[in-house]
């Protein structure tokens, strides 16, 4: 039986807008493949007509992901910061590098002082070594920096928190308090002893060397180190909530100054527990001796020094720059050295004791005791 013309017409006009459907749609998967094929064109093209066979160069993807960005973690400045500038010549080779930012585990000032004059004196002398950085810096609180009441408003005061988050590309990224008022008193007289050896260093380096081994064996500086970080309730809260209100992002990476895992406190351990089951990588310093652990699967890094004194000996006893490329796959990361790095001029012989320094020198270069 045939179907009323009403029918016959509504089937016609349906399949009339099916195949016009189909072809729309082989329009854009090929007009996707062809802008595809443009844009690789326009990132890297050769030779064609001669190259139709064999090519001198391995058939690997280039590694240019819309998703990867690389940045640099750099350790401590001070605590003894060297005369030699190495933490200066350090961002200065950051910038021959470009990463899309620059994130420090804390300690950039020698702090120690009562008088907010002295403290903003020295905060003024680092952010004018920083702004000679072309990418943002991020800074992390130290014992140095925020080593008192005063010192802590005076931080708050340039820089507002203590304690923060930032996303970037889908990566979460939080800074945190490891001095968030539970540190124990550093010793008497800690600003002259500082301000001692580093006088030392030029005038008298295997005094000053004598100096640190000594200090390092005071009985308050060792109760210092094995004491456990707490962190206050409010902090832990602030990490619970960013947390949740982050949970779909590709990685998280957390900065503090003091490597909390070496020793972990009860509030540590809850820190702990909120990231289970998330992706997550821990940097610290503090300890002027580069360091890795990994931990139920997850990397805990604390990060060697920038020019602070060197605490150790061992491999770990270096100056030197994380180079972290965040993929698809998790973060890679790369350690440089220092002295492994410098401009296309070649190595500068009047900056080589900032290049390749020693943690136990006996004689100071002549034109450091001049100056």
């Amino acid at each position: 039986m045939t179907p009323p013309l009403n029918q016959q017409g509504a089937r016609k006009a349906m399949k009339s807008i099916v195949t016009a459907t189909i072809l729309v749609v082989a329009a854009l998967v090929s007009g996707c493949a062809v802008q595809e094929k443009t844009s690789e064109a326009s990132v890297f093209s050769y030779e064609t007509e001669r190259l139709t066979g064999a090519r001198p160069w391995t058939v690997k993807e280039f590694q240019n992901k819309p998703n990867a960005f690389q940045f640099v973690v750099i350790g401590d400045r001070t605590g003894g910061a060297n005369v030699r500038k190495t933490f200066d010549m350090g961002l200065q080779q950051i910038n021959l590098l470009h990463p899309e930012f620059v994130i420090n585990v804390g300690d950039l000032i020698e702090g120690y002082s009562a008088q907010s004059t002295e403290l903003n004196a020295e905060w003024d002398e680092v952010d004018s070594m920083l702004n000679a950085l072309d990418a943002p810096f991020f800074r992390t609180p130290g014992n140095h920096d925020i080593s008192n009441m005063t010192a802590k408003e005076v931080w708050l005061d340039r820089y507002g928190v203590t304690y923060y988050y930032f996303v970037y590309q889908n990566v979460l990224f939080l800074v945190l308090d490891s001095e968030d008022n539970s540190r124990p008193a550093p010793p008497p007289g800690m600003k002259e002893k500082i301000e001692l050896y580093n006088r030392l260093q030029v005038e008298d380096p295997a005094k000053a060397q004598a100096m640190l081994a000594e200090f390092m064996s005071d009985e308050a500086v060792i109760a210092g180190l094995n004491k456990p970080v707490e962190f206050s309730e409010e902090q832990v809260n602030w990490i619970k909530k960013t947390l949740e209100e982050h949970s779909d992002v590709r990685w998280t990476f957390l900065f503090m100054h003091e490597p909390c895992w070496e020793k972990p406190s009860d509030s540590f351990k809850k820190i702990q527990a909120l990231l289970k089951d998330r992706h997550h990588t821990m940097f610290g310093g503090h300890l002027h001796y580069y360091d890795y652990d990994n931990i139920d699967g997850y990397e805990y890094i604390t990060m060697g020094p920038a020019g602070a004194s060197f605490h150790l000996e061992g491999p770990g006893n270096v100056d030197h720059i994380m180079w972290v490329t965040m993929t698809d796959k998790g973060p890679q990361m790369g350690n440089i050295a220092l002295k492994g790095l410098f401009n296309r001029k070649g190595l500068d012989p009047s900056m080589f004791g900032a290049y390749d320094r020693k943690g136990h020198q006996t004689e100071a270069p002549k034109a450091e005791k001049d100056q």
